[in-house]
C-alpha cells in the first residue's frame, strides 16, 4: 500500500470522473467502474451472509477467503494490466464448490431464493455475483481483461448457489422448490 487515506473526500470526483489505480482518470459510469464496483457490491453482500445467524466455519473460512479474493479482483479491475487472480484461485473454488456440493442430493427442480436468512443473502451475494460477471464480459470487449476475472466470477456464483443450499437444508427451513405445476390448466 503506497497511499494511506487520511481525508476521505477529494472533491475531485465532483466532475462526475474518478481515479484508477493506475493515476488516469475516468467517467464514474464507465464499464470498468462499473464492473469494479459491482464486484465492491458483490463483496458487501458476501458480508451480509457472513453476518447471518448459522453459517458454520467451513463456509464461513470459504466466503472470507473469497473476500479477499474480491479485494483483489477489485484491484486488477481498477489497475489496466494488472494481474491478481490466477488459475490457482479459480481450481480452489472448484475445490470448495465440490466439497460442498457432493454431500447435496441432486436437483430435480429449480430452487427459489429463500430458506432462511443466510441462504437468502447468499442468493442474493449469487444474483451480484452475475451481475459482476456480465459487466467484467461488457469490460471485455472494449477493453484488455484477463480471462482469469470472467471465470472466477463464473465459478463463484456456482459456489453461491450451492453454498446456498447447504445453508437453506442447514437452517431447518430447507429449499424452496420452484412450483412449475401451479399454473397447469385442469
Amino acid at each position: 500500500m503506497g497511499h494511506r487515506l487520511s481525508k476521505i473526500y477529494t472533491r475531485t470526483g465532483d466532475d462526475g470522473s474518478t481515479g484508477l489505480g493506475d493515476g488516469s482518470r475516468v467517467a464514474k459510469d464507465s464499464l470498468r467502474v462499473s464492473a469494479y464496483g459491482t464486484v465492491d457490491e458483490l463483496n458487501s453482500t458476501i458480508g451480509m451472509v457472513l453476518a447471518a445467524d448459522g453459517v458454520d466455519d467451513a463456509i464461513r473460512e470459504a466466503l472470507t477467503q473469497v473476500q479477499h479474493e474480491l479485494f483483489d479482483l477489485g484491484g486488477e479491475l481498477c489497475i489496466p494490466g494488472m494481474a491478481m487472480i490466477e488459475d490457482q484461485d479459480i481450481d480452489r473454488l472448484e475445490q470448495v464448490l465440490d466439497g460442498f456440493n457432493d454431500p447435496l442430493p441432486p436437483l430435480k427442480d429449480f430452487i427459489l431464493p429463500g430458506g432462511g436468512m443466510a441462504a437468502s443473502c447468499c442468493h442474493l451475494a449469487r444474483t451480484v455475483c452475475r451481475r459482476a460477471e456480465r459487466e467484467v464480459i461488457a469490460l471485455a470487449r472494449v477493453e484488455d481483461v484477463r480471462p482469469q476475472a470472467q471465470r472466477y466470477l463464473n465459478r463463484l456464483s456456482d459456489l453461491l448457489f450451492v453454498i446456498s443450499r447447504v445453508l437453506a437444508r442447514a437452517s431447518g427451513h430447507g429449499e424452496v422448490l420452484w412450483q412449475h405445476e401451479r399454473r397447469r390448466k385442469a
